[in-house]
């Protein structure tokens, strides 16, 4: 249960890092309220899974998972220019999420 709060708690770090981008400084009210929504959710997900969960492994996860998936987001948008470079860095750092649930206890 841990893992999988981690998980989604990795993806709303995501949400709330794009609603920022999107708030302009935040000048722009739904971006704002979803940051903020965001936020809460992410970092309540990130609290939880550390009860149970080293703090070094969880964080690092949850900034992987969200880092992710905001420039996956952004490439896709246009909002960001696509390389098979940033993809294949990109891969390599889920392989590495991958692999530090895979040695964790």
């Amino acid at each position: 249960m841990y893992w999988t709060v981690l998980i989604i708690s990795g993806v709303f770090e995501a949400v709330w890092a794009i609603a920022l981008g999107a708030s302009e400084g935040f000048s722009k009210v739904v971006p704002t309220i979803i940051f903020f929504a965001g936020l809460i959710v992410s970092m309540g997900g990130l609290a939880y899974a550390m009860k149970e969960l080293p703090v070094g492994t969880a964080y690092a996860i949850w900034v992987g998972v969200g880092a992710s998936l905001a420039v996956i987001y952004s490439m896709i948008t246009g909002q960001e220019a696509f390389s098979v470079l940033k993809m294949a860095l990109i891969l390599g750092l889920i392989g590495c999420i991958i692999g530090l649930k895979a040695v964790s206890h």
